[in-house]
């Protein structure tokens, strides 16, 4: 049989593929052959055979996929009718890579490098890259611990809860900890600490679990979040003001509650609530508006996803903290969350929005936040990160053992 002639063929198709997609993605083995075509059947090109798929080269997907136009063009919301669909550009690109698997015009070790298959979205997605030569240097080339990677145990999962992935974490979340208690030691409080990382790494539950630690030994615990000190969105949008830029924010009485809270103050901050701030865009607080009261604290957590990019707030923290799980796993625990529990998205519009924005926010977000931080938090390969200054610290201070508790 020719491969054309296969190409034409759906069930031997589909019968060969299935057994080649094993190696890609072993969570296949799982699925029974039909489960399989049923994924398969919502892929066929609109033209009816798979003979029509065109294949591109290697090296034409590869710059495409690092290119940023390339996923600022996948559309949210696509439609058939009244149904969002998935992008066709997405749709596009794992059919080629299904039928360049096939044919062997791509490797399998080419598409496991640089492509992961989600079983449940039935889709092929590009890896993300989070370390380049920068990170590495600022890190000197090594993690300064490293554990068993027990992530790999979810290969067969088609979505995680926050128990399973918790287990997994262990020694890792542990040792974190320890990390945190020996520059806390080391530099005093107060201190502002942030964490920052993608959607779905854990960051909410650790630093749950973090505050639940630090107040057993006896510390005073608060939080801000900067998205409380966000401008109204329609003033931003009507200005056309970058959510990422300080611009977007009331900067001004954000710096001044950061400096009275390392004062031991206790403060009051704007409340930003589905897109409408506490406070005009010139500060005041709105008639009727009640702001937030905010105690001192001898930890004060800074929820956001960049203030230590901005040079103003960076000067002020004591711990800058990334905390990074690879893509495929926080999919899987957004698949979970997100879809399961908390029926947050349309599944469709779910897919197009997590393939489109990974990359974007890791260009955009944390590889620069990964090369200036004082601790990386690599939950997929179970290693922390630490540059020279800071392993210096961590060797030469003490602490009494102290446990991370486990949320129920």
């Amino acid at each position: 049989m020719t491969l054309q002639d296969l190409l034409s063929d759906p069930r031997q198709f589909s019968r060969i593929l299935y057994e080649k997609m094993k190696g890609i993605q072993v969570g296949i083995e799982d699925l029974a052959f039909y489960e399989f075509c049923y994924g398969l059947d919502n892929l066929i090109p609109p033209e009816g055979s798979w003979a029509a798929v065109e294949l591109d080269s290697k090296e034409d997907i590869e710059r495409r996929i690092q290119q940023r136009d390339f996923y600022i063009g996948i559309q949210l919301r696509p439609r058939k009718g009244d149904k969002i669909v998935l992008d066709e550009t997405i749709a596009r690109l794992t059919r080629m890579l299904l039928v360049g698997l096939l044919s062997e015009a791509y490797p399998e070790a080419w598409l496991r490098q640089r492509f992961y298959f989600d079983v449940r979205g039935f889709y092929f997605l590009p890896r993300t890259v989070y370390y380049n030569a920068e990170i590495l240097a600022h890190f000197d080339g090594q993690p300064y611990r490293a554990f068993e990677q027990k992530q790999s145990g979810f290969d067969h999962h088609q979505g995680i809860g926050y128990r399973s992935f918790q287990a997994a974490n262990k020694e890792v979340d542990q040792a974190f900890l320890d990390c945190l208690l020996k520059l806390i030691a080391f530099k005093g409080t107060p201190m502002l600490l942030t964490l920052a990382g993608p959607t779905a790494a854990g960051k909410t539950e650790i630093v749950e679990r973090l505050s639940a630690a630090f107040r057993s030994a006896g510390m005073r615990i608060s939080s801000i979040a900067m998205d409380d000190f966000l401008i109204d969105n329609d003033y931003r949008e009507e200005n056309r003001i970058d959510a990422m830029g300080k611009e977007a924010f009331h900067f001004d009485i954000f710096m001044r509650s950061l400096n009275r809270l390392l004062a031991g103050q206790r403060i009051s901050i704007p409340k930003y609530l589905s897109g409408i701030s506490s406070h005009d865009p010139q500060g005041n607080l709105k008639a009727g508006a009640v702001p937030q009261e905010i105690e001192p604290a001898d930890i004060v957590f800074i929820e956001g996803n960049f203030p230590f990019q901005i040079e103003e707030v960076s000067s002020l923290i004591g711990a800058k903290i990334v905390y990074l799980t690879d893509d495929p796993i926080r999919l899987k625990r957004k698949w979970k969350r997100d879809i399961d529990y908390r029926k947050k998205y349309d599944p469709n519009y779910f897919r197009n929005r997590f393939f489109r924005t990974q990359f974007l926010r890791a260009n955009d977000c944390y590889r620069a936040q990964m090369a200036v931080c004082d601790l990386l938090i690599d939950t997929t390969r179970a290693s922390i990160w630490a540059p020279a200054a800071v392993r210096q610290i961590l060797a030469a201070t003490e602490i009494p053992p102290l446990s991370l508790p486990e949320l129920q």
